[in-house]
């Protein structure tokens, strides 16, 4: 069914994907506030929240460069407010920051994936491939994880035995992991290829090269898992299965998108500093 829905919302223009975005970190935010503050941490929750709803609308109209200075701001807010408190701790920083740094960053970046050119969408009659590139990026950011994901589930049930990372998540193993990776090199190839035969060359040049597409399911299937293991750590510490019942058996949005979210981050790095526009 989330599959389903990502398919469609890739196809829609890039404001829809942003607000839809928008709506599951929310819940993945809510869901790491509740955890962290069930293990005793006094956060301050309101910057966090302002930056995110204030993300659209200021990307939408000065591009990415707002990032930065967005999650500035709201750390410095929170850093204020814990120096003041009658008892200040630096755990209650620390704390209040992590929601912040590991999943609404990650979203923020999610969102400005998904508003590459914005402007693209008000001129139908000199159409520009900015939308097939955020189809694109998009799909790599989502599809490299996942399917490193369910290929490390597949492989490590049939041929686990060694521990990977045993203190953070027992189940974990090896063989799972490193199906995982070729699961996640796999899924990049794949849409390397549906862009050789469904993009047409204006659009291609403006995407990865092969070899990009490589490094991307490499890297990204190692930083998915690092997120999935980063997830764990925080229910670890927190004392916690699942992070909500959001979806009963599967538990909360942030257990769909541990991996999802660290892969965002490299998407966000890659588009700045590799591709051509």
């Amino acid at each position: 069914m989330l599959t389903a829905l990502l398919a469609v919302l890739l196809w829609l223009p890039g404001w829809c994907m942003a607000l839809a975005t928008l709506i599951c970190i929310a819940f993945a935010v809510h869901e790491m506030m509740d955890a962290l503050k069930k293990a005793g941490h006094r956060l301050v929750v309101w910057p966090t929240w302002a930056a995110m709803a204030l993300s659209v609308p200021l990307t939408y109209f000065w591009g990415h460069k707002v990032m930065v200075p967005l999650v500035g701001i709201a750390l410095l807010a929170m850093t204020v407010q814990v120096l003041f408190r009658k008892e200040p701790e630096l755990t209650d920083l620390t704390m209040s920051s992590l929601p912040l740094a590991t999943v609404a960053l990650p979203g923020l970046a999610l969102v400005t994936l998904s508003m590459i050119d914005p402007y693209a969408w008000r001129s139908a009659a000199n159409p520009e491939p900015w939308h097939a590139v955020e189809v694109v990026l998009l799909a790599v950011t989502f599809a490299v994880p996942l399917a490193g994901d369910m290929m490390a589930l597949f492989v490590g049930k049939a041929y686990g035995k060694r521990k990977f990372c045993p203190a953070v998540s027992p189940k974990k193993t090896v063989e799972g992991s490193l199906g995982g990776l070729a699961g996640s090199v796999l899924a990049a190839l794949i849409i390397f290829l549906l862009t050789l035969w469904l993009c047409d060359g204006k659009t291609r040049s403006l995407l990865p090269v092969w070899w990009q597409y490589l490094a991307l399911g490499l890297a990204g299937g190692f930083v998915g898992q690092m997120g999935d293991l980063f997830a764990s750590l925080v229910k670890r510490h927190c004392g916690l299965k699942d992070y909500s019942n959001l979806f009963p058996g599967h538990g909360g949005m942030l257990d769909r998108l541990d991996s999802v979210l660290f892969m965002t981050v490299l998407m966000y790095c890659f588009r700045l500093f590799f591709l051509r526009y």
